[in-house]
């Protein structure tokens, strides 16, 4: 049991139990903290403390109270019926098994009551939603309070029930109930003008033990409810002792120790001073003396009537009288000194702990203020951290971020001036695919197999230049790789296949001769070189593919992850995911198809670029025959004559004579003036299929990349708004709850936002009350 000055929540929450109960009267005879002289600077305080528990802070800010504290059946009870003027219900064993929330309000109308049930726990005690009840009517007469008391408290003990079976029955049995003792409550808000604004709440009283019938977890539930008070710097604790019982066997007395070691935050009350046995009357003057146990607010004692007075039917203040002649007659409390006489009776206990609450908020405003503003800022923190909450139109919002995501997406597919972009890193795969293929350039050496071992590498092709840098050999291409790396030059291409001598190639001429004339050679020689470099071509391409759906598909889940991540418990970003990835794979496949499609067409040489091919044959015919060793020593003479600055002029004379008879030529162009060689047939056939890889290589390495980019770059933007439409079912009746769905955030971040969202509306609502204050 406990009370302070204000509403009391969830966590107000001690013990009381009385074996004593008084009378309903008409009469409002509360005394103390219900006094109208209280003085008003004192009155203030308690209002704004009353204020603030109104915003429900309590929770959140530890603020002033006083909880009563003590053993069953130790006059708990009693002395709250004598402040707030009204019953509790009574029964055998622990009279109060939830807790009970008084709050009085001054008005000026007629006293009213209103009974409520709070729920804040399920039967196992697990926190859930907070559910307020109104339970009834109000009360206009204090002769029904009780008997609605009972009834909702059984209504509290069996949350499982309809509360409407307790509040329309006829009689309500003490059978067993869902649970022995709850955090729930009742709250009786009571209203009068003889009130003032005060608020405390009856809770079980600790047990030492139970009976066969109880549930030993009860001992330490109710512990732990009392201790939830008591261990709050801001709480004074009202220890209540019965003087019938022996002192060191209250339990009450040590838990308060425990919390409060110096005493310096706790009131001590004697109850039931007429039943102390005969001889042991100085062990308890003691403590009034403040001998034992000393306390910095001393010890008090109080006297409630007896059941005999109770029988006759005492009203409350008849109840104040005989206390008052209780204390003035009785031996020993009537030889006390006369400055220990401010120790005995109820009246002087609630003036003195109404004095000491105020002094107690007044200490502690400006560290609430502080507090307050620090909890504001961290729970705003917090709350700012949290993913967006759930719109209110939930179409609307997956509309967005659908549009959002196809937006980003159709910009990065068709190109942004980005170093780092999707075009530009597909443009450096496709470089690479480009060498590769060029690789596969065939190997022609214009020299017989049995000659390898003397010349070991061709001159430079020089009407090559300004195209591939191709490198024959692969000896010591590794250093000269290195030299290009540190120059920051494109490494030379090195031809992927073996030398092929023109012996070779000659005796594959005459071995496909079938029964052609003698100066006739068939095309099929030309065709399986051809196609032989083209079966090449496969990998490359295959690889290109694979990298740039690799490509695609890392930046798909990025852009799903930055775009749908934050979107309810994550079902929708896997949705989205799974589509897009599909949407892909078809896209994908229609690419491949392409490709294939592409590699066959090359497998059939043939080309209406017959200038381009023509004049690629030209000059690989002229190239090879000047390596020919027949005219190797000539050329090589005819180009040094040329490089040479006083042999120039020869050649030149020679290259005028020619155009003068209508012939243009260069110093390589020479060789075609060379005498006919033994192996022209093969060198005529090496110069095609050289050309023809010219016109065929650049034909294929420009499509290759174009059906990609056509059919899985920027052909993933076709239907991708219809897929993704139809795949996450946004369209229709059952659109709205789709989308609801998808947004649903995971309960563990709505309770969150849910908790924060009030925990900051209390907080500001006590931040305006205390803008209010004027002390």
């Amino acid at each position: 049991m406990s009370f302070s000055p204000a509403t009391s929540t969830d966590s107000d929450i001690s013990t009381g139990v009385s074996s004593d109960s008084l009378p309903s009267t008409d009469t409002n005879g509360g005394v103390g903290l219900s006094d109208p002289a209280t003085a008003s600077q004192r009155r203030a305080m308690l209002d704004l403390i009353n204020r603030l528990r109104n915003t429900g802070v309590q929770r959140d800010i530890d603020l002033p109270m006083i909880a009563v504290i003590g053993n069953q059946s130790a006059g708990k009870s009693s002395l709250i019926e004598s402040i707030s003027g009204i019953t509790l219900p009574r029964s055998q064993g622990t009279c109060t098994r939830c807790p009970t929330e008084c709050k009085l309000t001054q008005a000026d109308t007629p006293w009213t009551c209103v009974v409520k049930l709070h729920f804040i726990t399920d039967e196992r005690g697990s926190p859930i939603k907070a559910t307020n009840i109104t339970f009834g009517d109000p009360i206009s007469n204090k002769a029904h309070v009780e008997e609605r008391i009972r009834r909702a408290q059984r209504a509290i003990l069996n949350p499982n029930t309809d509360y409407k079976k307790f509040l329309e029955g006829h009689q309500v049995t003490s059978g067993r109930d869902e649970t022995s003792f709850s955090r729930n409550y009742v709250s009786l808000e009571i209203s009068g003008r003889e009130l003032a604004d005060l608020s405390f709440v009856d809770l079980p009283g600790l047990i030492a033990s139970v009976g066969r019938a109880g549930d030993a977890n009860d001992i330490d539930l109710v512990k732990n409810l009392v201790t939830s008070y008591i261990e709050k710097p801001s709480c004074l604790i009202l220890l209540t002792v019965a003087c019938e019982t022996d002192f060191e066997n209250q339990g009450a007395h040590h838990l308060a120790k425990q919390y409060d070691r110096k005493g310096k935050r706790t009131v001590g009350v004697l109850t039931k001073p007429d039943r102390i046995p005969q001889g042991e009357e100085e062990s308890w003057i003691r403590l009034i003396r403040n001998e034992v146990e000393p306390l910095d607010n001393n010890w008090y004692c109080v006297k409630q009537p007896s059941s005999h007075d109770i029988t006759l039917g005492i009203n409350w203040a008849d109840a104040r009288s005989l206390e008052k002649r209780f204390f003035a007659a009785k031996k020993p409390w009537s030889g006390l000194d006369s400055h220990l006489h401010r120790f005995l009776g109820t009246a002087r206990l609630t003036e003195r702990l109404s004095a000491i609450l105020a002094e107690l908020i007044a200490r502690r405003l400006p560290e609430i203020q502080d507090e307050l503003q620090t909890i504001i800022l961290q729970a705003d923190s917090e709350l700012g951290e949290l993913p967006p909450a759930p719109p209110s139109d939930p179409v609307i919002e997956i509309y967005r971020v659908l549009n959002g995501f196809t937006k980003e997406l159709s910009e990065l597919l068709k190109g942004t001036p980005d170093e780092n972009g999707l075009v530009q890193t597909i443009r450096s795969h496709s470089e690479t695919f480009k060498r590769e293929v060029y690789s596969t350039a065939p190997n022609f050496v214009p020299w017989e197999k049995k000659e390898s071992h003397r010349r070991l590498k061709l001159p430079p092709a020089k009407f090559l230049s300004n195209e591939e840098n191709v490198d024959t050999e692969n000896e010591d291409s590794s250093e000269d790789d290195e030299d290009d790396d540190e120059l920051g030059l494109i490494p030379p291409v090195t031809l992927r296949g073996n030398a092929i001598y023109i012996d070779e190639v000659m005796q594959r001429a005459q071995n496909g001769r079938t029964r052609e004339l003698p100066d006739y050679y068939p095309f099929v020689v030309q065709a399986e070189y051809i196609s032989k470099i083209v079966e090449k071509w496969g990998e490359p391409a295959v690889e290109l593919f694979e990298v740039v759906n690799i490509v695609i598909r890392e930046l798909l889940g990025k852009m799903v992850e930055d775009h749908f991540a934050h979107l309810g418990k994550g079902g929708a970003k896997q949705a989205v995911l799974m589509i897009v990835y599909d949407h892909l794979d078809e896209a994908a496949d229609r690419a491949k198809e392409k490709i294939k499609w592409l590699l066959q067409v090359e497998g059939a040489p043939a080309t209406l670029n017959t200038h381009y091919y023509a004049d690629y044959r030209e000059k690989f015919l002229a190239y090879y025959r000047g390596c020919r060793d027949i005219n190797y020593d000539t050329m090589s003479s005819i180009r040094k004559l040329a490089a040479g600055r006083h042999t120039m002029e020869t050649v030149n004379r020679a290259l005028s004579s020619l155009k003068e008879l209508g012939i243009s030529a260069k110093v390589d162009d020479l060789a075609r003036l060379l005498p006919s060689d033994p192996l022209e047939v093969a060198l005529g056939m090496m110069a095609s299929v050289r050309g023809y890889f010219q016109v065929a290589y650049k034909r294929f390495v420009d499509m290759v990349p174009l059906a990609i980019d056509y059919e899985m770059v920027r052909g993933l933007e076709r239907g991708l708004d219809e897929a993704l439409l139809e795949g996450l079912q946004v369209t229709g009746e059952a659109a709205h709850e789709r989308c609801a769905a998808m947004l649903q955030e995971p309960a563990a971040i709505a309770s969150k936002r849910q908790e924060l969202s009030k925990k900051l509306e209390r907080l500001r609502a006590a931040r305006t009350e205390l803008k209010r204050l004027s002390v």
